[in-house]
């Protein structure tokens, strides 16, 4: 185990006791919400700390089987040798338990999020693949058992999207797709394409989370300007009779939402204020992690969506993420929704990248 690890751990160990105390003082148990916010904190300590000590079990365990393996019974020796030989995969297993527990957490990664995917360069081909990314992470969703909520969409001509925003809903959905905000390129033969050339075409995706009602920053309703107008697109007799969908601009920044989606005014004008709220959010975010890039550069996480993060080449059959040097050759069934590999390779990088920050700030 690393050094800064057990420094760590053992500061882990040294607050348990500290908690313990304080939890059996009378005027903390008088004291509710103190009484909460320290409960909380000697749970999560617990949850740490006991692998922990399992961890300094095994180590003694094998400190002592070392010292039999001096003895000169040949049994006691092989009984030593077994000994060693299982704990050390438990030891193993617990140190990597411990290292991710170790590691910061990112609070929103547990929420909800809105997807955002716009047609760029490539025209008519660039919104057929901003159509083909919405069924990529629809199908990936599906597979996760997330619920997917169609917000707003501007349909293109020949199919696909020029602009198309999903929410989605399910158990840490945030920190599975965060690292897919960025540009997307596709090289392939389109299908109006009559010489067999390939084209490259792009579109941006940005991935918000959804803000907690609770946290979220409050908006000064005299910054907003509200629009309603007659909904575009599929939804049957009602959404051609109604001025129900609604945009609304937040004055300050120029940031727009509209949502189309629903059936009434009144929850489309609630949900675009949502999308609305976590694009502030996101441009608040943006805006920090861009000026902590510039004091140590980050390859995935900066929130710098003009880069062009991903490569979806169709005659190789090659998908590349090039912010970490991964290349898959599996695209159809990527494009089909299997981004398990590509989501738990984002993710692996990220804790590396957090744990040489905490070592090279231990």
């Amino acid at each position: 185990m690393k050094t800064f690890m057990r420094a760590q751990l053992e500061r882990s160990v040294q607050r348990l006791s500290e908690l313990d105390f304080l939890l059996s003082r009378e005027d903390i148990m008088q004291d509710m919400t103190q009484f909460l916010v320290l409960s909380r904190e000697h749970a999560e300590v617990v949850a740490l700390v006991t692998p922990y000590q399992k961890w300094l079990q095994y180590q003694h365990d094998c400190a002592s089987a070392q010292t039999m393996l001096l003895d000169p019974d040949a049994e006691v020796q092989a009984m030593a040798q077994e000994e060693i030989s299982n704990a050390a995969p438990a030891i193993l297993a617990l140190e990597a338990q411990l290292q991710r527990m170790l590691l910061p957490k990112d609070p929103d990664d547990a929420r909800h999020a809105f997807l955002e995917i716009r047609a760029g360069t490539g025209g008519d081909e660039s919104a057929l693949f901003a159509g083909d990314l919405l069924r990529m992470y629809t199908r990936y969703c599906a597979n996760q058992n997330w619920r997917v909520e169609v917000i707003s969409e501007s349909p293109s001509e020949l199919g696909g999207y020029k602009e198309v925003v999903i929410r989605i809903e399910g158990t840490s959905v945030y920190g599975a797709l965060k690292f897919e905000s960025g540009g997307h390129r596709v090289q392939r033969v389109p299908a109006t394409e009559t010489q067999g050339r390939i084209h490259t075409s792009a579109c941006t995706v940005a991935v918000l989370a959804e803000p907690d009602e609770q946290e979220a920053i409050k908006i000064n309703p005299s910054d907003l300007r509200i629009d309603t107008f007659r909904a575009s697109g599929a939804g049957g007799q009602h959404i051609n009779k109604t001025d129900s969908a609604v945009r609304i601009t937040h004055l300050p920044t120029g940031i727009v939402a509209e949502c189309q989606d629903g059936r009434s005014q009144h929850s489309n004008k609630a949900q675009a204020l949502r999308v609305l709220t976590a694009r502030i959010q996101e441009k608040d975010r943006s805006e920090r992690a861009a000026k902590d890039a510039a004091e140590r550069k980050s390859l995935i996480g900066s929130g710098d969506r003009s880069d062009r993060i991903r490569t979806y080449n169709f005659p190789q059959g090659r998908f590349t993420d090039h912010r970490i040097n991964l290349t898959l050759y599996k695209l159809l069934a990527i494009m089909e929704g299997d981004l398990g590999d590509v989501v738990e390779a984002l993710q692996a990088y990220e804790a590396a990248e957090q744990l040489a920050q905490l070592e090279g700030a231990s």
